[in-house]
């Protein structure tokens, strides 16, 4: 026989038989491989570093050349002649050549940048502009009307390396390749005279220079940790992203479910229940012998078998049409106002003769005058009847059952029936109250049941604003309890007065 293979949608939450379903699970799983290909087998965020650093490169690109204008017009202010307008001009195009290699790299994406090629490039460029500022460190003036100048190409040097230190910290070296040399040729430069002014000046430039140094490695230190925060940030998002998507998907497919599972039952229910009407009478016309009597007393037997199984699947359809209405919302409250001592007792009576055959006592345990409250009867009344139910039915020959019925310490009212049958083991509680879930017990004892009495008492309690407890352990009984609020309670009004008790007051 040929392997059969199932059509329908397998278990996980992605639909592999609905790709334009797996759109936003497949758009979130992009977004993060583009965003982690950025720092694929390259630990250093090298691509992040060249990208920071061609921003801001490009964003104080006239910083530096206004320093080298005012260093040129001071210089032909001093008298330095056409030298100083060459510096000038040989350093602009030094650094208007490492502005254009900047903005390339800001407009190229980062996945695409090859970062040793870029980062070579960029520290050939600031050499370049180096070697212009060892050219006006070299700069003498012999007809100079300023006395200092020496001084003031040194204040220059300082302010340079200290605008390079900022705007150049996320490239490593670029301090270093910018102004080695312009500092070793002042200080030769300064070496050679031997004057006091100029070997002070020497100093403090070759001091300066790993100042700014180390001031460029805790920038770009604290660079990496900001591009490192950020890549986190980045990936919580596409877990957040790729969660969603998956809630998404899973959401809709509950909605698939839930708008199948109500089509189902609205034409099942009328399905079942039209034969399911004919199975019920036709047995009870039957298993009471209405149209004669029967020669074989089995087929009568047959017959209430018959009709039990029937009455019995009749009200497994309510429970579960039930369940499902409340679950949907669409269960309609009928609320009016309504005495809850009376439909517990009425209760009580129905289940009476149930409890008679299993030789259990049914006591009643009521407070002497309740308020009415505003409720649905009819859900309360199948609120009292489950719980009476399942107590009776796990509760043993000769067993008792307390019921009991008063105020609640905030002013509500509670309804508590109370068995002293097997209980519950404490890890079965949740099983017991899910949709379909039956103990160990139950199913050992083989009782008949659905396992939707707990559930739907919760659902109605939980539409009427109350709560449901159970409490049990396990060879002590079981204790299950219905709260209605506050809100719900409604007080006595006081009486109308009559024609006679008016007529006195006049």
């Amino acid at each position: 026989m040929p392997l059969q293979r199932s059509t329908t949608a397998d278990k996980f939450i992605v639909d592999r038989r609905k790709p334009h379903r797996n759109s936003d699970v497949a758009r979130a799983v992009r977004k993060t491989r583009d965003r982690l290909s950025q720092q694929a087998g390259n630990p250093d965020f090298d691509r992040e570093l060249l990208k920071l650093h061609a921003q801001a490169m490009t964003g104080n690109a006239i910083v530096v050349p206004l320093l080298v204008l005012a260093a040129a017009a001071t210089g032909l202010f001093a008298g330095v002649g056409r030298e100083i307008g060459v510096w000038m001009l040989f350093t602009l195009i030094c650094y208007a050549i490492v502005v254009f290699m900047a903005r390339r790299v800001d407009r190229t994406e980062a996945a695409e940048l090859n970062p040793l090629h870029t980062h070579s490039d960029f520290l050939i460029g600031h050499f370049l502009c180096g070697l212009g500022w060892a050219w006006f460190a070299w700069l003498g003036c012999d007809a100079c009307q300023v006395d200092q100048f020496q001084l003031i190409k040194a204040v220059v040097l300082l302010l340079a390396m200290a605008t390079t230190a900022i705007t150049a910290s996320s490239l490593r070296g670029a301090l270093l390749s910018t102004f080695a040399v312009p500092v070793a040729v002042y200080a030769y430069a300064g070496a050679r005279h031997w004057m006091p002014v100029e070997l002070i000046m020497a100093g403090l430039l070759i001091v300066s220079l790993p100042f700014f140094a180390y001031v460029a490695r805790n920038l770009n230190r604290a660079s990496l940790m900001v591009l490192s925060f950020r890549s986190e940030k980045d990936a919580l998002i596409a877990e957040l992203e790729t969660a969603k998507s998956m809630s998404d998907e899973a959401r809709r497919r509950a909605e698939d479910a839930n708008l199948a599972k109500s089509r189902f039952l609205a034409s099942m229910s009328h399905e079942l229940r039209t034969p399911l009407n004919a199975i019920l009478g036709f047995s009870e016309v039957m298993a009471n012998e209405v149209l004669g009597p029967m020669s074989n007393p089995t087929y009568r037997d047959y017959a209430r078998d018959v009709h039990e199984s029937g009455q019995h699947l009749l009200d497994l359809i309510n429970e579960i049409l039930d369940l499902s209405r409340i679950e949907a919302g669409r269960y309609q409250l009928n609320e009016e106002p309504m005495m809850l001592l009376s439909v517990v007792e009425d209760c009580c009576h129905m289940m009476e003769l149930k409890a008679r055959n299993k030789d259990i006592r049914i006591v009643q345990d009521f407070e002497n005058a309740l308020p009415r409250l505003f409720a649905d009867e009819r859900a309360v009344r199948q609120i009292a009847l489950n719980l009476l139910s399942n107590a009776i039915k796990f509760t043993g020959t000769g067993g008792e059952i307390r019921v009991r019925v008063g105020w609640t310490a905030g002013g509500g009212q509670y309804l508590s029936v109370k068995d002293n049958g097997p209980g519950i083991p404490e890890d079965e509680i949740p099983i017991v109250l899910s949709a379909f879930g039956q103990g160990s017990i139950a199913i050992k004892s083989a009782e008949q049941g659905t396992g939707l009495g707990l559930p739907i008492v919760q659902g109605l309690l939980a539409m009427h604003g109350g709560e449901f407890e159970l409490h049990s352990k396990l060879r002590e009984g079981t204790e299950a309890i219905a709260i209605f609020p506050l809100s719900r309670v409604m007080e006595e009004l006081p009486a109308l007065p009559t024609k006679t008790v008016a007529a006195r007051r006049r």
